[in-house]
């Protein structure tokens, strides 16, 4: 019998951009307990090039040739034995490894339906920022109605969910970005919009509850300053110092994903218009790498996506 193809990015060996090439290679098959997705958009998270580069090989290697991608939507294709969750033909989202192709296998536990309100590049936007945002702002920091939270890097497709969850919690928001992107951060509620380019923000943030990293590098700690006493530092972007917290009376915490099984929760917010997807640039597939180069320049609005074919 011979196997069906399909046209996917893949690397070789680690390096920069150039080492992303598209290619035919072999379409996956699920197994028990796993669906295939017809892939139509995945989102381009900063992990897919930090993974490329090598950054992370010394607890994830990668297998090579290796194709990235954690996150997309499509439909339903093919379903494993004992798959009753998802039938052939329905719209979903969520996690699908090797997202950057036309189709992906993924367990039937990654993914949920997909919000109607929404196309496949906006969904495909939401799985890594929104659970990753989920867990630091209602996992690890607990934020409360009432509480004022600092936001680092609020406009990025981490930043943008945490914002829109500690709102939805009854948050007052304060959030850090480039110039660009105050007047966005304002519409989508935040009240202390400050371009960390133009004003340290230690010097105009203080006695915040929460602060929610999303940047990492020296920002940790300049965080810390900003803090009430007992506040709390959540970190997506890097290790915390715990020991010069603890003298300080602080908390911190490195922040995790949640699990997939929020993303109901998230369509639920998305169809009620508590909160809204945020696409930032879209590139076809075969841009994969310019898609990658822009997300590592770390500028941008929300979650840039890979378009890989129409409905």
């Amino acid at each position: 019998m011979s196997l069906q193809m399909m046209i996917a990015i893949r690397a070789h060996d680690y390096g920069g951009p150039e080492q992303l090439v598209l290619e035919p290679i072999p379409r996956p098959e699920p197994k028990a307990g796993e669906v295939l997705v017809r892939i139509l958009a995945a989102g381009v998270n900063p992990l897919d090039w930090k993974m490329r580069a090598g950054l992370t090989k010394a607890w994830q290697p990668l297998t090579f040739p290796w194709t990235p991608g954690l996150d997309g939507a499509g439909i339903i294709a093919g379903v494993g034995s004992g798959t009753m969750m998802f039938q052939p033909g329905q719209a979903v989202f969520g996690f699908v490894p090797g997202a950057y192709a036309e189709y992906g296998v993924t367990s039937a536990d990654n993914l949920a339906p997909k919000p109607q309100s929404l196309t496949f590049e906006q969904a495909a936007s939401l799985p890594v920022g929104a659970l990753t945002a989920w867990g630091a702002v209602m996992d690890a920091a607990e934020v409360q109605s009432g509480q004022r939270v600092l936001v680092q890097g609020a406009a990025g497709g981490v930043g943008v969910m945490a914002v829109q969850l500690a709102r939805w919690k009854g948050a007052h928001v304060l959030g850090t970005s480039s110039a660009s992107n105050l007047d966005f951060l304002r519409f989508l509620g935040v009240e202390q919009a400050i371009d960390y380019q133009a004003t340290p923000f230690e010097q105009v943030v203080h006695d915040v509850d929460a602060v929610i990293d999303t940047v990492g590098g020296e920002v940790i700690d300049r965080s810390l300053k900003v803090l009430r006493p007992d506040g709390v530092l959540v970190s997506i972007a890097g290790q915390v110092r715990p020991d010069k917290a603890k003298a300080l009376g602080l908390r911190v915490v490195t922040g995790g994903r949640a699990s997939p099984e929020h993303l109901h929760q998230i369509t639920e917010l998305i169809e009620s218009k508590q909160i809204r997807a945020v696409v930032g640039p879209v590139f076809p597939l075969a841009q994969a790498g310019r898609a990658q180069a822009q997300s590592e320049t770390r500028h941008g609005r929300g979650r840039i996506v890979l378009h890989i074919a129409e409905e």
